[in-house]
C-alpha cells in the first residue's frame, strides 16, 4: 500500500522525506514535486529500480531516464569532458529547468537505459526534490505519468496513474510550472539546444552565444 505525506506539514514532510529516501535505498519507487512537473523516482544505480520505474510508466530502454541532483558539485562524481560553457550553464541556471545531456564517467555502475555513454542531469529548483536528493543522492527520475498521459501537475494526478507501483507519494501541491525543461546537449565542442522548454534558445545564448539548435 502506497504511503502519501503532505509536505506542505512540517511534520509529514521530516516523516515523508525520511520514508521515501529508505523506500529508494530498498529499490522501491517514489513520487516527489520538482519545478516543472510530479516525477517518479528510483534509485539511479540500481538497475533494477530503473527498470522498474520503466515498467510503472510503461517506457522503452530506448527512452532513458534522466538523473536529478541535489548539488552542481555532485556532477564532478558523474560527468566527463564536461566543457567551460556547460559550467556557465549550470553557472547561470541551476537550480532550475534546464537539462544537460553529458558524457557520464565510464566507471559507473548503472543502467539507465539505451544512453550511449550520456546522461540527462538536472538539479531541480524545488525544496523538496533538493532535500531528498541531498538526503539520498543521485536519483533517476522520469515525469510520473504512463507514457502517453499528460505529465501530472499535482500528486492526486500521479497517484491515479501510478497507483501502488509506488511506495511513497510526496505531495508538495500544485507544482509552479507545466512547461517542461530545456534540454541541451554539451557533448560536443558547442552546446545544442535538444528541446526548447522553460528557457529558450536567446534566454540561453545571453550565456553560450553560440548555442545551436537541434534542426
Amino acid at each position: 500500500m502506497a504511503r502519501r505525506y503532505d509536505c506542505n506539514d512540517a511534520t509529514d514532510r521530516k516523516t515523508g522525506l525520511r520514508e521515501a529516501a529508505a523506500a529508494v535505498r530498498r529499490g522501491e519507487l517514489v513520487v516527489l514535486p520538482t519545478d516543472t512537473v510530479y516525477g517518479i523516482g528510483a534509485d539511479a544505480f540500481s538497475a533494477e529500480a530503473v527498470g522498474d520505474l520503466l515498467e510503472a510508466k510503461g517506457r522503452g530502454r530506448n527512452m532513458p531516464t534522466p538523473v536529478l541532483i541535489g548539488s552542481p558539485n555532485t556532477l564532478h562524481g558523474l560527468v566527463t569532458d564536461f566543457s567551460e560553457q556547460a559550467w556557465e550553464l549550470v553557472d547561470a541556471f541551476w537550480p532550475g529547468a534546464l537539462t544537460l545531456v553529458a558524457r557520464h564517467q565510464p566507471s559507473l555502475q548503472w543502467d539507465l537505459g539505451e544512453t550511449h555513454g550520456t546522461v540527462a542531469v538536472r538539479m531541480p529548483l524545488h525544496p523538496v526534490a533538493i532535500e531528498l536528493l541531498t538526503e539520498f543522492g543521485p536519483m533517476a527520475v522520469s515525469s510520473a505519468n504512463l507514457t502517453g498521459h499528460p505529465a501530472p501537475e499535482d500528486c492526486d494526478a500521479a497517484q491515479e496513474m501510478l497507483g501502488d507501483s509506488v511506495s511513497v507519494y510526496l505531495d508538495g501541491g500544485p507544482t509552479p510550472g507545466i512547461v517542461p525543461s530545456s534540454i541541451v546537449d554539451v557533448t560536443g565542442k558547442v552546446p545544442v539546444l535538444l528541446r526548447a522548454g522553460a528557457l529558450d534558445a536567446e534566454e540561453l545564448r545571453k550565456v553560450v552565444p553560440d548555442l545551436e539548435v537541434a534542426s
